[in-house]
C-alpha cells in the first residue's frame, strides 16, 4: 500500500517539475513582426496570384559567389528588389535593387553553403508581384 502512495507522489513531483520548466521556457516568434507582417499576408497572396497568371515565371540560379536573374518581362520593371534570406542566421540576409535589364548578376559578398530562402518582388505595368524559392548551396 505505501508503494502506490510514494508512486503517486513522484508522479505529482514530476508532474510539477515538468510545469515549472515548461512555464519557464522562452516561446518567440518567428519574426520580430510577426502580427504585422499577418495583416499584410493576404495582399502578399495577391501578389504571388498575379505572378501565377504570368506565362512564364523567372529564371533564378544561386552560387556561393552570386545570384543570377534571368527574366525577359523584366524589360517594364518600375521597381523591385530581391532578397535572399538565411533562416537559421539573419546575419548573412542580403538585398539587392532589381534593374530593367532581362538578365542580372549580384555579386553575394557574405554566404555559406546551406539552405536560403530567395523572393523577388517588382512591379510592372501597374501590378504588383511576388516570386518565393527555397535554394541550397
Amino acid at each position: 500500500m505505501k508503494w502506490v502512495i510514494f508512486s503517486f507522489i513522484g508522479f505529482a513531483l514530476f508532474i510539477g517539475t515538468l510545469v515549472t520548466i515548461c512555464v519557464r521556457q522562452d516561446v518567440s516568434l518567428v519574426s520580430t513582426n510577426y502580427y504585422q507582417d499577418e495583416l499584410v499576408h493576404q495582399a502578399k497572396m495577391t501578389k504571388q496570384q498575379n505572378m501565377l497568371d504570368l506565362k512564364s515565371e523567372p529564371s533564378l540560379s544561386l552560387t556561393l559567389e552570386h545570384i543570377r536573374i534571368s527574366y525577359p518581362a523584366l524589360n517594364a520593371l518600375e521597381h523591385g528588389e530581391i532578397r535572399l534570406t538565411r533562416p537559421s542566421d539573419s546575419r548573412l540576409d542580403q538585398r539587392f535593387t532589381l534593374t530593367k535589364e532581362s538578365e542580372q548578376d549580384f555579386i553575394l559578398p557574405k554566404s555559406e553553403k546551406g539552405l536560403y530562402r530567395v523572393t523577388m518582388q517588382w512591379s510592372m505595368n501597374g501590378k504588383d508581384y511576388y516570386y518565393e524559392k527555397l535554394m541550397v548551396l
